[in-house]
């Protein structure tokens, strides 16, 4: 079945006579194998009917049915073991066989395409929070350069202020002491009459 490099697998029952293509008995499931991992549906039921009617699976149906524990379930219903504890062993197996396919699975183009994709997704998300954060740190030190420059700039402003009123308050004490120097001095004008002045007999 399927198509041309896409194979598909029909898994009967049928008679040895019959030819590989040809006629059947039943249709008992399908196999994919380019799946990764192959992929296998079966009518589990009506198979192990068929193979209690003694049919024989060929060896790829074989490899087929072991690994999906159909010959195990074939295996405990002829030695009569407990239906739960049967079905627990073959999910056991069927877990372990799954697990070891997944194991060894080949990554198909898509996967890889995929996983490139999500690292690259990843570095990129990395990279945009290294800058992020890079930027931010820029910005928290151009701001704490700002803030030191404008606190120098007051500084500045508030000496500047100090020393100009220190040098107002020097001049007007200067201004204050010639006024009062000039207060305590005699005019020219009292002066020239006392010296004017005749003494009397």
């Amino acid at each position: 079945m399927g198509r041309s490099k896409r194979p598909l697998y029909a898994v009967v029952a049928a008679d040895s006579r019959s030819a590989r293509n040809g006629r059947f008995i039943e249709d008992l499931g399908r196999y994919e194998p380019l799946q990764e991992p192959a992929s296998v549906s079966l009518k589990t039921d009506r198979v192990i009917y068929w193979l209690e009617q003694g049919a024989q699976p060929s060896e790829t149906v074989r490899s087929i049915l072991s690994r999906e524990g159909v010959l195990l379930a074939l295996h405990h219903r002829r030695k009569g073991t407990d239906v739960a504890a049967a079905e627990t062993a073959v999910a056991a197996h069927r877990d372990m066989t799954a697990s070891k396919a997944r194991a060894s699975a080949k990554t198909t183009t898509r996967e890889r395409r995929a996983a490139a994709l999500a690292v690259e997704a990843k570095t990129a998300a990395e990279r945009d929070v290294a800058e992020a954060k890079a930027r931010a740190e820029a910005e928290a030190k151009a701001r704490a350069e700002a803030d030191e420059a404008r606190m120098q700039a007051a500084a500045e402003r508030l000496r500047a202020a100090e020393e100009a009123r220190r040098e107002q308050a020097e001049a007007n004490a200067g201004q204050v002491v010639a006024d009062a120097g000039v207060a305590e001095a005699p005019s020219a004008d009292e002066a020239a009459p006392e010296a004017d002045e005749e003494p009397t007999a």
